[in-house]
């Protein structure tokens, strides 16, 4: 049975200009250094700067990989819930979104989940071999695709948040719910390059 493995990364650490910087530069390097004995197929990455340089740092471990744009991963609010389904904490994230913009994070999240979520399709000459994708984006987006293989509440989003340049790998097989092998693993990170990405607070 053939299988996708999607190996899916937040960008490294930027700037307040959302610019890669030296930290980030370096965890994208050690990521690539990580996935670099995967016989990877290809790397996509969303159209925002700093996961485009991210995902060309990681690449240059994968020198057979193409790296392309993914309209798909570009950093959007996924889903706006409703105010029944917000937790109270939340309640204010989303002022100032207005249905129109809504709507369009959503048919963004649906196009994400339609182009990525699935099995492997066959090739040209018929068969299906098993294939390894790595995805460069951001923290919402690779919220929504866990929330996805999960089969959990549109809403189910929040609150899964991912560091920089932190490794979280799924699975999909036809006729099988996808599996989630990992979610946020840091392994690859010394102490001093974990953590980016969170906010303040107490560490394990």
């Amino acid at each position: 049975m053939a299988t996708r493995h999607l190996y899916l990364a937040r960008h490294g650490a930027a700037d307040a200009f959302g610019e890669l910087t030296g930290i980030g530069r370096r965890q994208a390097d050690l990521l690539g250094e990580r996935l670099a004995h995967v016989p990877v197929d290809a790397v996509w990455h969303s159209p925002l700067p700093r996961a485009v340089a991210s995902a060309h740092a990681l690449a240059r471990h994968l020198p057979n990989a193409p790296v392309t744009e993914a309209t798909e991963l570009a950093d959007h609010v996924p889903y706006v819930p409703a105010a029944a389904e917000t937790p109270p904490a939340w309640a204010g994230f989303f002022d100032g979104y207005d249905d129109t913009e809504a709507a369009s994070g959503q048919r963004l999240a649906e196009a994400l989940v339609a182009r990525f979520a699935k099995a492997p399709g066959a090739t040209a000459d018929g068969t299906r071999p098993d294939t390894h994708e790595v995805l460069v984006t951001h923290a919402y987006q690779i919220a929504w695709l866990v929330r996805h293989a999960l089969d959990a509440p549109p809403s189910r989003w929040l609150g899964l948040n991912s560091g920089n340049t932190a490794l979280t790998v799924i699975h999909y097989r036809d006729g099988l719910p996808p599996t989630i092998v990992m979610f946020n693993d840091m392994s690859h990170l010394p102490p001093d390059l974990r953590w980016t990405g969170f906010p303040e607070g107490l560490r394990p």
